[in-house]
């Protein structure tokens, strides 16, 4: 997602000179389908369609291989000096490259496809290949909608927004947060009721940064079930707020930082409160957050936390710490006989 930004920045700059996108892979390869790269009119470039071994080759020669229209170009990554099908470079497999030119109506559907993606838009783009006397043509529609069906060999591909991860709590330990999910392309929100932390200064790579209080302050951000959300206030009763908010929207991934027997209390209260079982809120809730990684200190624990929303996006959670309901119960009478009344824990929040 972070390369997806890079590319319209060069499109939007006016410096694109041709656009290549892996359309098929036989065997093994670094990048999947729908990777792609922008070549600049310099030689510079924006994103990538291998592990390094193609780019050079193809930044040199598709601004000259395009002239005459988009063209599908298929490389080796096998090694073998004697394939017909050239540069072999020892990776196992081969691709078929597009390589379409940037002063078509169909590359700028694309690249507007692209830059409104990045602000939550979704789309669904068919693009018929080109081959002996069919030009490239492309579609692009909202993503509920399906492409027509043609003869001509189709690359349908659906454009998602970039992941959406809301953190709520702008304290210290929330920056290195921000930064880590910045490097993988996520669209970052941070909120919290406290003006004096919730700064836009404090949070550079953040696309929004809010001071609320209450989940209803928040209808704007339409939170819904493609959204993780982490809450890490340091305050119980902050987190019990946005924890039963939370909740209620039914995002893609909710987490919450703390200790075991804090988090316990805060389940267990919350359950009471929206008179939801302990088994519902289990099943919705990633607590405490975060992946067994080791290590110590706010960089360790967002390294902990991001590691385990894209484990558990793609599928790959690892080991997850979550509770069930019966360390929930037994975790937080631990709670109670250790700290009391819940407002005395508000400062035990470690991993």
């Amino acid at each position: 997602m972070r390369e997806r930004r890079r590319i319209v920045e060069m499109w939007r700059r006016g410096e694109a000179a041709a656009l290549v996108t892996l359309v098929r892979v036989e065997g093994s390869s670094y990048r999947k389908v729908g990777a792609r790269l922008l070549v600049g009119s310099d030689g510079r470039y924006a994103g990538s369609i291998s592990g390094g071994c193609l780019e050079a080759e193809v930044v040199r020669k598709a601004p000259w291989i395009v002239r005459s229209g988009a063209v599908i170009k298929t490389y080796s990554t096998l090694f073998d000096d004697t394939a017909e099908i050239p540069y072999g470079l020892g990776c196992g497999g081969t691709v078929d490259l597009l390589m379409e030119p940037v002063e078509t109506p169909e590359f700028q559907a694309l690249m507007e496809a692209l830059a409104t993606s990045l602000d939550g838009a979704s789309h669904h783009v068919t693009t018929w290949l080109p081959g002996p006397g069919m030009p490239l043509r492309r579609l692009v529609q909202p993503a509920a909608t399906e492409g027509m069906e043609q003869m001509q060999s189709v690359f349908a591909e659906t454009i998602l927004p970039p992941q959406r991860l809301i953190i709520f709590g702008a304290g210290d330990d929330a920056v290195p947060m921000v930064e880590a999910a910045s490097l993988l392309g996520w669209r970052v929100v941070v909120v919290d009721g406290r003006p004096q932390l919730a700064r836009a200064q404090r949070f550079l790579q953040a696309r929004q940064v809010l001071v609320a209080k209450e989940f209803g302050e928040l209808d704007s951000l339409s939170i819904g079930d493609q959204d993780a959300l982490v809450i890490m206030t340091h305050s119980y009763e902050q987190d019990k707020t946005w924890l039963m908010g939370a909740l209620q929207c039914r995002p893609r991934y909710l987490g919450l930082l703390g200790a075991r027997h804090r988090s316990a209390l805060l389940i267990s209260e919350t359950a009471a409160a929206m008179g939801w079982s302990l088994e519902q809120i289990c099943e919705a809730l990633f607590a405490p957050v975060g992946l067994n990684l080791g290590g110590d200190g706010a960089e360790a624990i967002a390294l902990a936390v991001i590691a385990e929303i894209q484990g558990y996006l793609n599928g790959k959670i690892g080991a997850s710490r979550r509770m069930s309901a019966p360390m929930v119960i037994a975790q937080a009478e631990q709670g109670r006989a250790q700290f009391g009344a819940p407002g005395k824990i508000q400062s035990r929040c470690a991993l």
